[in-house]
């Protein structure tokens, strides 16, 4: 058995096993490095160690923890609570004011699952209260957070961006992110259109009566959703021993007193703006840039910063780097090639480019996203190097078409939002999630190959 086929053996095993199980991916990954990179493949521990991508680290640290400071003294609370007012009643913009504050959410940093576990329960209050299907309402949380979560500073977008530029691919950051936006926002429309949205056009909160029952239902226990998050986040649908919940239940904003605009928020929305504007405007470092503005706002507001730390998206960094680093093992020892040259024998370019966008979206609606992008980008790189197809056109189309999956309810956004139903809801919800999240699967590939792909002009 050849050195190339052992590698890819592994590391479909570490998919698989993390998938099936409770073992973290990164973990793994990087034990599947150690062990495979020493017995097979004759690699020294600084061999490995020199496949940890420091930068990437430095990026996720840095915009996870500005994000979970930003959590811990409200202002994560108060855009959302500020855009839901701005609605002013009309029940048919609820769905995209979801659609957006989760959005920038990930836009600015949080890793989508954060994002997704801060809205659904709120939008499914929302759902409860003002008989919205909460299938639509879920759907628009989970695209929200796609379509924000390809920006220049966040959590999909440094991955796939930092993957590019450490390979020498042509990149264009700006258009990933705004062909993920637009694309997320007509897969809503027609979300919109399929799930009941039509029917909320011309009513108001302020000539119906509530409807809330149950609450958000943010038990943990989601219905039919077993497994594990390839995260090591243990998702039973039992609630027995061992499970962990993913969403604490939560008021609807209208139920609270309105959140106010304090001096600790006001200082982060500068910071988020200063990260921004830094990052895009004048290019500097994402993950250091961000470092500084935390410490600044840790200086000037403590209380804000008192346990950030601890809720940085560790689980993330860890799943991110250590797929990273298992897939430097496998360009140090030509696999990487191999399997490049491989798809580029298929004959056509361009359905090898459609191969890779279809293996995206089925693993991805089992897997990591954030681990698929990680790995599948460098599997393509000998095949983009040759010049046929597009580069861009293909990371925009394979970076799409393995996060619109995320609504699958074995991924971990579906799963959140199918724990945030309300109880009697959560088997509908998790068969329509089940039912679209495959759909997309079959779709998108296809769909963004043809936009993005055999046109061949990015």
């Amino acid at each position: 058995m050849s050195d190339h086929v052992i590698a890819i053996i592994a590391l479909a095993l570490v998919f698989t096993i993390a998938t099936l199980t409770s073992v973290h991916m990164g973990a793994l990954a990087i034990v599947a490095a150690f062990l495979t990179g020493s017995l097979f493949f004759r690699q020294t521990s600084d061999d490995i160690f020199g496949g940890f991508p420091g930068d990437l680290f430095v990026v996720l640290v840095g915009v996870t923890f500005l994000f979970a400071l930003a959590r811990n003294n409200g202002t994560v609370e108060w855009l959302v609570h500020a855009s839901t007012r701005a609605v002013r009643g009309r029940i048919a913009l609820i769905p995209w004011v979801m659609f957006l504050v989760t959005a920038v959410l990930t836009a600015v940093g949080a890793a989508v699952p954060a994002a997704v576990a801060i809205v659904a329960p709120i939008g499914m209050g929302f759902a409860a209260r003002h008989r919205i299907n909460p299938v639509l309402l879920g759907l628009f949380i989970i695209n929200g957070a796609s379509a924000g979560g390809f920006s220049p500073i966040s959590v999909f977008g440094s991955i796939v961006n930092g993957v590019v530029a450490r390979n020498g691919l042509p990149a264009s950051p700006a258009l990933l992110f705004a062909s993920s936006f637009v694309f997320n926002v007509l897969l809503s429309l027609v979300v919109f259109a399929r799930f009941g949205g039509r029917d909320l056009l011309g009513r108001d909160t302020g000539t119906e009566p509530g409807t809330a029952t149950g609450g958000t239902g943010g038990t943990g226990r989601t219905g039919g959703t077993g497994g594990h998050d390839p995260t090591g986040t243990s998702r039973q649908a039992d609630g027995g021993p061992g499970a962990t919940t993913l969403v604490q239940q939560r008021p609807a904003p209208e139920d609270g007193p309105a959140v106010r605009l304090d001096r600790a928020r006001a200082l982060t929305l500068l910071g988020l703006a200063v990260l921004v504007v830094g990052a895009l405007g004048f290019d500097l470092h994402v993950g250091l840039l961000a470092l500084t503005v935390t410490v600044v706002l840790s200086l000037l507001s403590p209380a804000s910063a008192k346990g950030a730390v601890d809720r940085c998206a560790w689980s993330t960094v860890l799943l991110v780097c250590g797929i990273v680093t298992f897939v430097s093992m496998m360009e140090r020892i030509g696999t990487i090639d191999h399997v490049g040259t491989s798809v580029a024998g298929i004959g056509t370019p361009l359905i090898g480019a459609l191969v890779i966008c279809l293996i995206g979206a089925v693993v991805s609606a089992f897997a990591s996203t954030t681990g698929i992008l990680g790995a599948l980008i460098p599997l393509a790189v000998p095949f983009l190097l040759a010049g046929e197809v597009s580069a861009i056109g293909l990371v925009i189309a394979l970076g799409i078409s393995s996060s619109v999956v995320d609504s699958s309810p074995v991924s971990t956004s579906g799963a959140l939002v199918t724990a945030s139903a309300p109880e009697g809801e959560r088997e509908r919800v998790f068969r329509a999630l089940m039912l679209w999240g495959f759909s997309m699967a079959a779709v998108t590939p296809v769909a963004t190959w043809l936009l993005f792909v055999v046109p061949g002009r990015l």
